[in-house]
């Protein structure tokens, strides 16, 4: 439950630090005032909390950044959720404090119970510690498309749902796969005569990587013979005559040199070694000489060779390293080519066994869709019965009976469609084409009734949902909510006095000025201040002593209370 919420610096709020008694467990909290109030704010920091999007249009002008924090004490048995911040490491105990900061710098911030968190787990963990129920949320009832995503949630159907997707989304990568491999068989006679053929001119080539950066060398050696053979017999002419006598006669002169000066010995055996050297050079040079050749056939063989590379390189890769991972990337199709047959009976048979498999799960999730859906009809039957609606209809209808395997999607075979009537005598028909904004309202709060029960989330906050609601229902809506609140923690923004005065915490919201801002207070009422404010919801500024004994009346029911009615049978009971 919800125990504790600060907010500092979020649109008109400056700063707000709301505590809820933890002693008290299942509460109603109700939050009324003029439209414009700043009640709205106080939903934008839960969602805030949640991991939503925010804007920095939402920090208060003058603010640096907004803060919102909020501290969850959870029940022992929601192991769920407890599970997921053990793995995390951000368990605390049995509490957690989400913190969510948003900077006018554009950057934002999430934290759980002290350390930073992705947006991700906090809405993971927010989803499992409150749900809110806003007045757009009954536009969900008028698309079809939803009415599964209910009944699965309701029946607990979503891990079922999850492995027929898983199944499903298998099937047809292997159906895919199956349909390409029976298209390379239509294809293979031709592909396998087109891939010998290519394999066949590459390997009668057989290029060696690197070989056409070595032959357009010796290319160009062999395109320049005479002129290197020129020079190389100059370089050695040189060398051998005029470098190798004068070294001679250096040699013979440094030996003197050393006899007459002792100190000169090292310079003159560096001097002999360097002569040494020059004459493995001219070994060298002569070498090199020897080996040029002015060789015309050579050099047509090697234009040839290139040009067979070349040629290669043009139709299959821009080197030949390339062209050499081409023909073996077409030996392995050549040999699945080969293989196809037996490749071929091993993916029909994938295929046979994941279509079973996909029917059977299909199958067992729909048997359990329908038994959801009846227990659903008898539950809602009963749910609309207290919510002021006389012998209303509620059915789940199946739209698609066909069974057969083209039929199945990835959430399985079912298309569902909620059906309803208010009026005795008349026929049930589609919600989008019968039900008016209330009604939507009231369909709506029962469903989210029942999904309180079925769930683990304590705390549920429900965004004016009495829109369009007035009269006895706005009575039976009140009633309702306040039944909710025996096993949940409930708030409640709204603008009915009937519900209003059912709440065990109220908090009036409104607009103060104070050095000429504008900013948003909360005050927690008393009993006579909870008189003059219920008394203002039913008359405005037109309040009378009749007026306020109707608001003392309003809360001397709430506080009396309600028992359910007969035959209100909650989810878990009717499930059994």
């Amino acid at each position: 439950m919800l125990c504790e919420l600060k907010i500092e610096n979020l649109a008109l709020i400056e700063s707000l630090h709301l505590q809820f008694d933890q002693e008290r467990g299942s509460s109603l909290v109700v939050m009324t005032g003029e439209t414009g109030a700043g009640k709205s704010i106080l939903l934008r920091a839960v969602h805030l909390l949640m991991g939503g999007r925010g804007s920095m249009d939402w920090i208060r002008t003058g603010a640096q950044q907004c803060v919102v924090e909020a501290l969850f004490v959870v029940n022992a048995d929601h192991l769920a959720l407890l599970d997921t911040l053990q793995e995390a490491g951000l368990e605390d105990g049995s509490s957690v404090i989400l913190k969510r900061v948003l900077t006018t710098g554009g950057k934002s911030r999430h934290y759980v119970n002290g350390s930073l968190a992705t947006a991700k787990m906090v809405s993971l963990l927010a989803d499992n510690l409150l749900n809110i129920a806003s007045q757009h949320d009954h536009q969900q009832l008028l698309q079809p498309g939803l009415h599964l995503d209910f009944l699965d949630t309701l029946g607990e159907h979503w891990p079922l749902r999850a492995r027929v997707q898983h199944t499903y989304s298998q099937w047809q990568q292997k159906k895919e796969e199956l349909a390409a491999l029976r298209q390379q068989e239509r294809d293979k006679e031709q592909r396998r005569d087109f891939l010998q053929y290519q394999l066949a001119e590459i390997r009668d080539t057989s290029p060696l990587s690197g070989e056409d950066e070595e032959l357009s060398l010796e290319r160009k050696r062999l395109k320049n013979a005479d002129t290197l053979i020129a020079l190389s017999q100059k370089v050695y002419w040189f060398l051998s005559t005029t470098l190798a006598d004068g070294l001679f006669e250096v040699r013979r002169d440094m030996e003197q040199v050393v006899q007459l000066d002792a100190q000169a010995e090292e310079l003159a055996a560096e001097l002999t070694s360097y002569s040494y050297q020059a004459e493995d050079l001219v070994s060298r040079v002569r070498t090199y000489k020897d080996s040029l050749d002015h060789n015309p056939l050579r050099l047509e063989q090697v234009n040839e060779r290139l040009n067979a590379l070349q040629h290669l390189k043009r139709k299959y890769g821009e080197t030949l390293d390339a062209v050499l991972i081409f023909a073996e990337a077409a030996e392995n199709e050549l040999l699945i080519l080969d293989n196809m047959d037996k490749n071929m009976s091993a993916l029909e048979a994938r295929v046979a066994d994941l279509e079973t498999e996909l029917v059977g799960l299909a199958e067992t999730l729909s048997r359990g869709r329908r038994q959801t859906a009846g227990l659903l009809e008898t539950a809602m039957a009963a749910e609309l019965d207290s919510l002021a609606f006389q012998h209303p209809q509620f059915e789940v209808r199946f739209l698609d009976e066909n069974r057969d395997i083209s039929a199945v999607r990835g959430n399985g075979w079912d298309r569902v469609e909620f059906f309803f009537s208010a009026n005795p005598g008349e026929p049930a028909r589609p919600l989008a084409k019968v039900a008016s904004g209330g009604e939507l309202s009231r369909l709506m709060l029962a469903l989210k009734c029942l999904l309180a029960r079925k769930d683990m989330v304590e705390t549920v906050i429900f965004d004016e949902v009495d829109a369009g609601i007035g009269g006895e229902a706005a009575e039976a809506v009140a009633r309702k909510i306040q039944e909710l609140a025996t096993h949940h923690q409930v708030f409640c923004v709204t603008h009915l006095p009937q519900i209003a005065a059912r709440g065990n915490i109220h908090y009036r919201v409104a607009k103060e000025q104070e050095q000429g801002r504008t900013h948003s207070s909360f005050s927690l009422l008393a009993q006579g201040e909870r008189v003059d404010e219920l008394a203002r919801m039913l008359a405005g500024e037109s309040v009378s002593s009749q007026t306020r004994a109707w608001a003392v009346e309003l809360l001397a029911k709430g506080a009396q209370g309600q028992s359910p009615e007969s035959g209100q049978d909650d989810w878990a009971t009717l499930c059994r």
